[in-house]
Order: C-alpha cells, then sequence, then structure tokens
C-alpha cells in the first residue's frame, strides 16, 4: 500500500518499484527533501513581531526605515521570496528574484516583486541581464534602507556582472573547463570571485550604507559563507594569487581566454583592487546566516529511516572526490554490510552527503550522482542491496535526472542488454547506461538544493527483516 502523501515526489525507476522497501524508501527520501523546504526554513529562521523583524540574535525595527526591500538569488528564490514577502507583510516595499530558467511555480508572486529566469550551470545572456538589474537594485542605497537577501545553490550562474575585459563567453568557456577538469565548488568560485562584481562581497559593498539580513541555504560542504554562491555578501579570503594558481594546478592557464588572463594579471600586479576582505567596514551593517544545509537533510533521512525499522547512520556529510571512486566506496561498504552485518545490523540504511567531483575524458552526458552510481555497479553485484543517488535540486549536471539506482541485479540486466559499466564510465555516459534499465531518477526540479545525497539499503534474503524490525514496521510485505 502507498504511504506516501499526496504531495510526495515519486522516486519511480524500474529496480526501486520491485524492491520489497520501495514504499518505506520513498518515504526517507520525502523526508529528506521536506526538511529542507525552503519556504519553511526561511519560516523556522525569520519571523516578525508587530514592527520587528527577528533573525537569529538580531532585530530590526522595520518602521525605522525609509525602505525594505527583498533580493533573492537561486535555485530556492522563490519559494525562500515568498516566504519572506509574507513575514515582512506591508512593509516590504519592492523585490527582485532571479531563478533558474523553468522553475518557476504556480504560486502567485507579489505586484512589487520582479520574477527573472536565467541559466545554469552556465551562464547565458539573461544572467548577465539579471546581474546589470541588480546591480542597478543596490545601488541607489542609503542608510535609510533595509535588505532582506536569501542566497541558495545555483546563484552564481544565475546572476553574474563580469569585470570590464571579460566577456560572457569567456566565462562560459571557464565554467565548462572547470567542471570538465574536476575542480570542485571552492576553486570555481574562486575564480568566479575574481571576475565578477557581484560576487566575493560585491553585493554588500554595493548596498552599502545600507544594512541587510541574508538568509543562506548552503549547497557547499561544511557550509563556508564565503564559497556559497560566491559569497555575495561577505568578507572574501581569497586572492588573485590563488585564482591564479588553480588554473596552473588543472594545467588550464594555455585554454583560458585573453580577456581572463589580462584580468587575472592585472589583479596579480596590483593594477586592480582585490575583492573586499574582512575586517572592511562594509559588513557592519549586513548579517549573514546558513539557515539550512546538507547535513539537515542527511538527519531528516536517517531519523525517517529509524523510525520505518531500518538500522540506520550517518557516515558522512563530506563525501567528496572522483564520484566513480566514490561509488566504488560505496559498494563496499554495501557488500560488508551484505556479508558481516557490519558495522550495523540488517536492514540497514546507512546515508552520506556531499558532492563529488567528475574529471570529464569522454563524449557522455551524465552527472556526479549518476557517475557515482555507474561506479557502484560492479561492486554491488550479487547483492541484496540498493544504492540511491540523488542531486537535492532535482538536476544531476546537464540532464533533466537526479541520479540513479543500482541494485545487486543491475551488471547482470546491464550485460543482458550488451553494456559494459567499465566502457559507459571511460567516456562519462552513465545516463545512457541508467536509461535503458529504467533507473534514472527524475522528480524534476525541486526548488531547494544542498548538496547531493547517497544512501546505501542492505537487508537479508529476499527482503527479510532481521528481528529487530518487522516487515510491517519498514513497510515490505509479509513473508
Amino acid at each position: 500500500m502507498n504511504r506516501l502523501p499526496v504531495n510526495a515526489w515519486i522516486f519511480s525507476t524500474e529496480t526501486l518499484s520491485q524492491s520489497p522497501y520501495s514504499d518505506a524508501i520513498q518515504t526517507i527520501l520525502n523526508a529528506a527533501l521536506r526538511a529542507m523546504d525552503p519556504a519553511q526554513a526561511t519560516g523556522r529562521f525569520m519571523r516578525r513581531e508587530g514592527n520587528t523583524l527577528l533573525l537569529k540574535e538580531k532585530r530590526w525595527n522595520l518602521s525605522a526605515f525609509r525602505r525594505v526591500r527583498l533580493l533573492a538569488v537561486g535555485k530556492a528564490a522563490e519559494p525562500m521570496a515568498l516566504a519572506a514577502a509574507d513575514i515582512l507583510g506591508t512593509f516590504l516595499h519592492d523585490g527582485l528574484i532571479v531563478i533558474r530558467s523553468g522553475s518557476r511555480s504556480n504560486q502567485p508572486i507579489p505586484p512589487q516583486i520582479t520574477c527573472l529566469e536565467s541559466g545554469h550551470p552556465i551562464p547565458d545572456e539573461r544572467s548577465v541581464q539579471a546581474g546589470k538589474q541588480i546591480f542597478e537594485f543596490l545601488s541607489d542605497s542609503t542608510p535609510e534602507d533595509f535588505y532582506v537577501i536569501l542566497i541558495s545553490g545555483g546563484a552564481s550562474a544565475l546572476v553574474t556582472l563580469p569585470l570590464v575585459g571579460v566577456s560572457l563567453n569567456d566565462l562560459q568557456h571557464l565554467t565548462q573547463l572547470l567542471l570538465r577538469s574536476g575542480a570542485d565548488i571552492r576553486q570555481i568560485n574562486t575564480l568566479r570571485k575574481h571576475l565578477d562584481l557581484l560576487k566575493g562581497g560585491g553585493m554588500a559593498r554595493l548596498l552599502a550604507p545600507a544594512e541587510a539580513a541574508c538568509l543562506v541555504l548552503s549547497d557547499v560542504l561544511g557550509d563556508p559563507l564565503e564559497v556559497i554562491a560566491s559569497g555575495p555578501t561577505v568578507p572574501d579570503p581569497s586572492t588573485y594569487a590563488d585564482a591564479w594558481s588553480i588554473l596552473h594546478q588543472y594545467d588550464l592557464v594555455p585554454a583560458i581566454p585573453d580577456g581572463i588572463k589580462a584580468v587575472l594579471q592585472a589583479g596579480l600586479n596590483g593594477n586592480l583592487p582585490e575583492t573586499p576582505k574582512p575586517g572592511d567596514p562594509i559588513f557592519e551593517r549586513v548579517f549573514t546566516t546558513v539557515i539550512g544545509s546538507n547535513r539537515l537533510a542527511a538527519e531528516a533521512a536517517c531519523s525517517q529511516a529509524q523510525t520505518a525499522g531500518f538500522h540506520a547512520a550517518i557516515l558522512t556529510t563530506f563525501l567528496q572526490g572522483e564520484a566513480s571512486t566514490a561509488g566504488q566506496f560505496l559498494a563496499a561498504i554495501a557488500r560488508e554490510e551484505a556479508l558481516h552485518a557490519s558495522p550495523l545490523p540488517l536492514p540497514t540504511c546507512l546515508i552520506c552527503g556531499g558532492e563529488t567531483t567528475v574529471t570529464v575524458r569522454g563524449d557522455g552526458r551524465g552527472g556526479r550522482n549518476q557517475e557515482l552510481a555507474l561506479g557502484a555497479v560492479e561492486g554491488m553485484d550479487g547483492l541484496n542491496a540498493l544504492l540511491i543517488t540523488l542531486a537535492t535540486d532535482g538536476s544531476d549536471g546537464p540532464t533533466d535526472a537526479a541520479g540513479a539506482v543500482v541494485n545487486g541485479e543491475t551488471l547482470s540486466r546491464a550485460r543482458s542488454l550488451g553494456m559494459n559499466p567499465a566502457e559507459f564510465l571511460r567516456r562519462n555516459d552513465a545516463y545512457a547506461f541508467f536509461q535503458p534499465l529504467g533507473d534514472l531518477i527524475k522528480i524534476g526540479p525541486t526548488r531547494t538544493n544542498v548538496n547531493d545525497l547517497a544512501l546505501v539499503f542492505v537487508w537479508e534474503n529476499q527482503g527479510r527483516a532481521s528481528t529487530s524490525a518487522s516487515t510491517e514496521e519498514i513497510g515490505a510485505p509479509a513473508l
């Protein structure tokens, strides 16, 4: 019997639908995504009592400001902005939100708020236009203005305002090079911060001397404010030298456009100002805090798994490195569980959060979550186990899939179709591997983004639960 609520995401794949624990697993995955509902996260941290806005230990008298303005950028911008607008009520003067193209919901947006759509993960012309509008939106600030700024994953690509000498084509080319090189998000955003007027404290510099409260939904491991969305409202400790060294690390200097080389060299030579650093007075009136993260999503999944009767634990929320290698590691964990019921008794749910990378060497399609799953296929062979990989924003790389599902029969099913996992890995073609198997996860945009989740489920033969958890408790059919 389907126990899922009406508004649940449906994780419909061939392998998952055949699992004896399908209902329980669906509930666990939904719990993780619901925990990071952007509107609820905004409401948990931000509230208003009369004229007073409260955010953690901070308080602002909204009636003391000439204008209360709202700016939201990222994959979760729309639900965060709607929640904030509802809290601000009649105090809200105007607003601007920028979301990923195609992710707009049917919810009405207050008339004083402008909603823009732009490109991700590669910035497009709409990203530049959105950057220009944000520049204009912030540039006429006075000490009598107050901004509520809402930042979520994807903001770095959705909004860009390149430095003079850097074109949109330059940024697109650099972004593609970095994504294909295996560079992590910290490194990518270090480059972005030194090529863009809005990033690396740029928004804080523009809105000064106004006051601002910034709420951040984190999509970066460890929640470093200077990295999330390229840190538009916080000090930037990185330098032009750091940016240049990253290009050397991945042997990208010969491949980057001349405009980018010229700007970075000018910065290295002291001919361009650095991004604003810790201690800069522009940050004294800007309060920034994280309101949601990958850890909270993992904890919600773990709690729901325990409620469903699984022995559950979070292995890490710092999973990183090459995606296919991470997949091999998780397959090894699954095998240890299946053969020795270690580190936990069966049935087991082990949860990892984080963000892996893919060094692209082939011409296939996929994303880091699909590649991680593909890396686990051979190691999972023959096990009573299931691996689910999930991009929490609903989109893994430049595809319509959020991840993939692997179990102990995936390898034999693939071979029956003449598919060799190693060949698909060599081509970075995970999408083409899982598509004919019916095991791509396609749930559409979730309008949130807190990195990735990977969940390993292991059980006894044919889904028999251990004596500590009945089949009724875990949503499996009685045997």
